[in-house]
């Protein structure tokens, strides 16, 4: 089984709230690929990766908020070749997340 859902299992489980980050889409060049994924528990624990570290602090914050609000919502982060470097997205694409309050 897949180590991140097993995590959201065991949170869900463990009666915690819980929300999934999974990258649905990859322009160009990207860290990880689509069906990617991260979650988020209530009281800020992490597994799994959407960007290998780039996009995570905010994938992080949207999450924490999905799980408040329970609303979900469609991400995008890209970065131009130009910039790429310097902010350690070297792959200079676009990735969009879809992230989502889990309720089962």
């Amino acid at each position: 089984m897949n180590p991140v859902v097993e995590k959201v299992a065991e949170w869900r489980y463990a009666e915690k709230k819980v929300a999934l980050a999974t990258v649905v889409k990859v322009e160009r060049s990207g860290p990880l690929g689509p069906g990617t994924s991260m979650a988020v528990s209530e009281d800020g624990q992490v597994a799994g990766s959407v960007s290998g570290g780039c996009v995570e602090p905010a994938v992080y914050e949207e999450a924490m908020d999905a799980i408040e609000s329970g609303k979900p919502r469609l991400l995008t982060y890209g970065i131009s070749d130009d910039e790429a470097f310097g902010v350690g997205l070297t792959c200079g694409g676009i990735i969009h997340i879809f992230v989502e309050r889990v309720d089962w």
